[in-house]
């Protein structure tokens, strides 16, 4: 019978090891960083009120935060803003106004400039330069520009057309009403004062043809037309606008309840709710049908997704799912199932290999050497056999693109580290915090994305005194960063208002991977 090799003998001669800049056991590079080789401007086109905005910080935003790629946006409107001040009359941009036309120029060259020195950086980079751009003459001088400056980048047009009465209507309420040209001004008097803009943008407006070159037209955010474009990251592009609108709408994100192995401090695993997470369960039922479903006393076509972990299912299993007909904005009827439960396997939480079912001070004594790489770097470091925060990232990308396509609201019954990323990808934060991003148990967070940032409500169901103590904490680095304060919102049929749970809550910030 022979004996198991001793220490001695499984060593391997291997004095030149390949090591990983990131660290030992650390993501791969194709999830650190994106395969892409090119630099591209996306040069954005269309009149006032489009959506022109929304869509090229989106694609900023996108590959930023899922490719590490860097992406910055120019909106000339900024630029103007600072040359000429906040709230010029519609006669400002009259095309017979001389000198209405000279500064806008003047605008359009200083951002055309920054754009310019910063598409010079080194490797892969993506520049958005957002303005009307409607005239041929007008695009033909970016480009002219960009040639001359010596700028061996992809071009790409991104025109944004939108001839539908509603949602041209409901953007300049719900949008430029809001943006530094129009705070303070009566907003029946702003909005015509925005119509006369947008017509004189009318007078002169050109839309791309072929001559432009590469493009995309996005028509009322559903007739797409794509014209000669080429290369990994322009079509990258191509593939997320195609799945982006330019509609109000609203997600819902909540974890699980209280499960058995919150109560224990055990991480992973696949327990069942303990008697405080199915309360929970119900009262979320509850919220759903009151706060979600309804809007303006009629009841609206909602979605709902969960894990495929036996806990988010069972937080869900008290949603009522009425049917009733629909009608959706191209004339087709349809039953629908209210909140029908669609399980995603990239909703599972992220794994936690060898170190599943067990505590944190357990995997401290047990693994001492990979409890201290991942205090050290949370957001790269991967449990043996097991999973990154960067891994779970490279799997949300096509959910975050579901999300973008979305136009119902949606309700994600989900786990810990899963709605960190999805909640730092819609509020902005870079990829770094969102391992520290505090979801505490039984509160749904409502996110509302829009042109200029995301609005954000929190809704306590159950206080922490209705629940039994979780036992354990996560390490520091688990929990949020200093400073961070949970921001609870007015509205919910169960609130705790100026809400903020310490650092330290051992039953709100229930241990998660």
């Amino acid at each position: 019978m022979s004996s198991s090799p001793t220490k001695k003998q499984r060593m391997v001669d291997n004095p030149l090891p390949h090591v990983l800049p990131e660290g030992q056991n650390a993501a791969p590079l194709e999830v650190m960083g994106s395969t892409a080789s090119d630099k591209v401007v996306v040069i954005m086109v269309g009149l006032p009120a489009t959506g022109k905005t929304h869509i090229a910080k989106r694609i900023c935003r996108f590959l930023g935060f899922f490719h590490d790629i860097p992406a910055q946006i120019f909106n000339v409107g900024d630029y103007r803003r600072k040359l000429c001040g906040t709230q010029m009359p519609a006669e400002f941009y009259n095309p017979d106004n001389p000198e209405g036309l000279k500064a806008r120029m003047m605008a359009c060259d200083a951002a055309l400039a920054d754009l310019v020195e910063y598409i010079k950086g080194d490797g892969v980079r993506v520049a958005a330069f957002d303005a009307t751009n409607t005239t041929f003459a007008r695009r033909q001088h970016i480009v002219k520009v960009l040639k001359e400056a010596g700028i061996r980048s992809k071009k790409i047009f991104i025109e944004s057309i939108c001839d539908s009465t509603n949602i041209l209507e409901d953007n300049i309420r719900k949008v430029k009403l809001n943006t530094p040209d129009y705070r303070g001004v009566d907003p029946e008097k702003a909005v015509d004062d925005f119509k006369m803009r947008r017509a004189n943008y009318e007078k002169v407006y050109e839309p791309l043809s072929d001559q432009d070159g590469s493009y995309i037209k996005i028509i009322n955010s559903k007739q797409y037309i794509v014209n000669g474009i080429r290369g990994y990251l322009p079509l990258k592009i191509v593939h997320f606008v195609m799945n982006l609108h330019t509609l109000s709408r609203t997600f819902y994100l909540t974890r699980h309840g209280q499960s058995e192995y919150n109560l224990l401090g055990k991480i992973g695993g696949d327990s069942g709710l303990t008697p405080a997470g199915t309360e929970y369960a119900r009262r979320l039922a509850q919220f759903a049908k009151e706060q979600i479903c309804t809007k303006d006393g009629s009841e609206r076509p909602c979605r709902l997704w969960t894990s495929t972990l036996r806990r988010t299912k069972e937080t869900s299993q008290f949603i009522d799912h009425s049917k009733f007909e629909h009608t959706w904005d191209n004339g087709e009827k349809q039953e629908w199932i209210q909140l029908r439960r669609q399980e995603r396997r990239n909703l599972d939480e992220l794994y936690a290999g060898t170190c599943d079912g067990m505590t944190y001070k357990e995997i401290e004594q047990v693994f001492p050497d990979e409890f201290a790489r991942r205090q050290e770097d949370k957001l790269a470091y991967r449990y043996p056999r097991g999973e990154s925060y960067m891994d779970v990232t490279l799997r949300l990308e096509p959910l975050a693109q579901e999300m973008e396509r979305t136009r119902e609201p949606v309700l994600i019954v989900g786990h810990q580290g899963i709605l960190r990323i999805i909640y730092a990808y819609f509020m902005g934060l870079d990829r770094k915090e969102a391992p520290y991003v505090s979801i505490p148990l039984n509160n749904v967070i409502e996110l509302t994305p829009h042109a200029y940032g995301c609005h954000e409500k929190r809704y306590c169901l159950m206080m922490k005194e209705e629940m039994l103590n979780d036992g354990q904490d996560e390490p520091v680095t688990s929990m949020p960063v200093k400073g961070h304060q949970s921001r609870v919102s007015d509205g919910g049929s169960v609130l705790a208002e100026n809400m903020v749970f310490s650092e330290t809550d051992p039953i709100m910030n229930a241990p998660s991977c």
